[in-house]
């Protein structure tokens, strides 16, 4: 299997101690967010390989050379300020660690997230186009894939709409996104690609692939995985993986997020972790029925 660390949460943000204990220990259990008495255990032995998600990676960069599985990376990279991604820090410094990490797992299996795209009065169209071209410019060399969404309509984006404040794309929109993004990319030597979306912009020179490729997880695994079911009515073309974090327990507090949607219970559930427990938050209880996931 190949783990997903994580898109529930920024794992490697905050907690990638709890992470490396888990695997040193042997273990993961993963409470289903669904049925919360059914949890899941996970052994390191069936793992394949790793996907790392994260806006921070810094915090697990010391503990790399200690994992010995093949790994991959999705950094999320965007323009946004702290009017939007409070508690994200600078760019400049995330940018660094990128590079870093490029050199320890190859460019090959990096890929950078300019995602989501909105567009309001202040973060405009041409807002976004100097500002992908200059992350293009900055990452030549060391960053081959990137890839681009657009902002759903999450509940947390309905929340935090007065602050977000963003209007529906239009077909000028994609077209100028899709011809100056494509341009950028392709002179920084990258490709760039939209995933799971209905607007692939193949046509103004994307590529179209998904998040996580058959051809990428077979390439570091030589295994052959099913496609993943998860998302948007089974649509999603990505290869299956296995999450192994938990909703509201990331202190971004991006506005534009999906997997929090209440500050208040975010809070209750950080004061909930601890690096002991076998669990992201909280600890096993009595009635809990624990299952081995293969």
């Amino acid at each position: 299997m190949i783990l997903n660390v994580s898109g529930r949460t920024d794992i490697v943000a905050f907690y990638s101690e709890w992470f490396m204990k888990r695997y040193e220990e042997g273990y993961v259990d993963v409470r289903n967010p669904f049925n919360s008495k059914m949890v899941s255990r996970i052994y390191f032995k069936d793992v394949d390989a790793i996907l790392f998600c994260t806006k921070n990676p810094k915090p697990i960069l010391k503990y790399l050379n200690k994992i010995e599985k093949p790994i991959i990376f999705h950094i999320t990279l965007t323009s946004y300020k702290k009017d939007i991604e409070p508690n994200v820090p600078p760019k400049g410094e995330i940018i660094k660690d990128v590079k870093k990490i490029s050199k320890i797992i190859g460019s090959d299996n990096l890929y950078i997230r300019y995602d989501p795209i909105f567009i309001n009065d202040k973060y405009n169209i041409q807002y976004h186009i100097k500002a992908f071209n200059h992350l293009c410019c900055l990452l030549n060399g060391y960053v081959k894939h990137i890839i681009v969404s657009f902002i759903d309509d999450y509940k947390n984006v309905r929340k935090n709409a007065n602050a977000i404040h963003y209007r529906k794309l239009t077909e000028d929109d994609y077209k100028i996104i899709g011809k100056f993004f494509s341009q950028s990319a392709y002179e920084n030597g990258m490709t760039v690609q939209t995933c799971f979306e209905d607007r692939t912009l193949v046509e103004y020179g994307f590529i179209k692939g998904e998040c996580l490729s058959h051809e990428l997880a077979f390439k570091i695994t030589n295994k052959i995985y099913k496609k993943g079911t998860a998302r948007k009515g089974n649509k999603c073309q990505c290869v299956q993986m296995v999450d192994i974090g938990a909703y509201n327990c990331c202190k971004h507090f991006c506005k534009y997020c999906y997997a929090n949607y209440d500050e208040k219970r975010v809070i209750d559930n950080c004061l909930k972790h601890h690096n002991s427990s076998s669990l992201l938050i909280g600890n096993l209880e009595n009635d809990d029925v624990i299952k081995i996931r293969k």
